[in-house]
C-alpha cells in the first residue's frame, strides 16, 4: 500500500532510554509526519474493581495491557483513520474519562515495555527496536524519576525494583530482545544507532512514496 504509514516499535526495561531513543527519532521526523502511540497510555479500565484491589495491580506485567484496543487501534491509524487515545489517571489506578485525539501520519512509533511481548502486535511493526541499558542504569534513573517526579521514597521505589520490576523485567521483557531487528545499547545516548534508525526510516518513507 503506497500511503501506508511505517510502524515502529520501541522497548526495553524501565529506565532503559527509550523514551528518548523515541524523542530523538520524533525531533527529525515531525514535520514529516509522526506519531506516538505509548503503551501506558492502554492499561485496562478498572472502574469495576475496588480502589483497593486496583493500588495491587503489577504495572510491569502484560496482563495489565488493554493490548486489544491498542491493536485495534494502530489497525485504524494503519487505514489512515483518527483515533482517541486513552488515558490513564495513575492517582485512581483506571482509565480516566479523558482521551487524547491522535491522526493518522507516515511514521507512527509504537513505545513500552512490552510491545514486542504480544506477537499479534510485532505483526504490525515494520522495525523493532529494543534499547539496552544495563540494570544498574536503570534503576538511578527510574529513581530519580520516582522520587523527583512521583514523590515516592528511596525505600519504595527499591522494594517495588525488587519485588516487581527486576523479576518482571527477567520474565517479560529481557526475553524479548530476540524479536528486535536492532538492539541500541544506552538509549539515547547512543547517537550512531539513532542517525541509521533515521536513515533506515527515510529510506522505507522514499521507497513507500515511489511504489
Amino acid at each position: 500500500m503506497k500511503n501506508k504509514p511505517v510502524i515502529i516499535g520501541v522497548t526495553g526495561g524501565s529506565g532503559s532510554g527509550k523514551t528518548s531513543v523515541t524523542k530523538a527519532i520524533y525531533d527529525v521526523f515531525q514535520d514529516q509526519s509522526i506519531a506516538i502511540i505509548e503503551q501506558d497510555y492502554y492499561y485496562k479500565d478498572q472502574s469495576d474493581i475496588p480502589y483497593e484491589e486496583r493500588l495491587k495491580t503489577n504495572y510491569d506485567h502484560p496482563l495489565a495491557f488493554d493490548n486489544d484496543l491498542l491493536i485495534e487501534h494502530i489497525g485504524m491509524l494503519l487505514e489512515r483513520k483518527a483515533i482517541d487515545k486513552p488515558v490513564y489517571d495513575y492517582t485512581v489506578h483506571t482509565r480516566s474519562e479523558k482521551t487524547i485525539p491522535v491522526e493518522s501520519k507516515d511514521v507512527i512509533i509504537v513505545e513500552g515495555i512490552l510491545v514486542l511481548e504480544d506477537e499479534r502486535l510485532r505483526n504490525l511493526m515494520d522495525i523493532k527496536l529494543y534499547v539496552d541499558t544495563d540494570s544498574d542504569l536503570r534503576i538511578i534513573r527510574r529513581m530519580l524519576r520516582d522520587i523527583n517526579e512521583r514523590g515516592r521514597t528511596i525505600d519504595s521505589v527499591v522494594d517495588q525494583y525488587i519485588n516487581v520490576v527486576r523479576p518482571m523485567h527477567n520474565q517479560f521483557i529481557e526475553p524479548t530482545k530476540r524479536y528486535a531487528d536492532i538492539i541500541i545499547p544506552e538509549g539515547g545516548q547512543n547517537h550512531v544507532a539513532i542517525d541509521l534508525m533515521v536513515t533506515k526510516i527515510q529510506t522505507i518513507l522514499e521507497q513507500k512514496s515511489i511504489v
